[in-house]
């Protein structure tokens, strides 16, 4: 992820050997005085030094994204 970041948590992607998503906080991650966020990173090699596929989550909108996701979740 980004130098400037704190993990939070790591975990084994589902149905992947090798995978992890990993979660952390990102400060000023769009340059200096930019909010901070959280981001997601899901890595189909837990060995890779960037994510194949991340998301930026403002903390305002954190909440909704978890709502999101129960939802989603029900419907799966």
């Amino acid at each position: 992820m980004s130098k400037f970041s704190k993990k939070v948590e790591e975990f084994n992607l589902a149905n992947r050997e090798n995978g992890k998503i990993e979660v952390a906080i990102i400060k000023e991650p769009y340059g200096k005085e930019s909010n901070d966020v959280v981001s997601i990173g899901i890595f189909l090699d837990k060995n890779s030094s960037e994510p194949d596929w991340k998301a930026h989550i403002p903390k305002d909108n954190i909440e909704a994204v978890i709502q999101a996701l129960k939802k989603a979740k029900e419907e799966l």
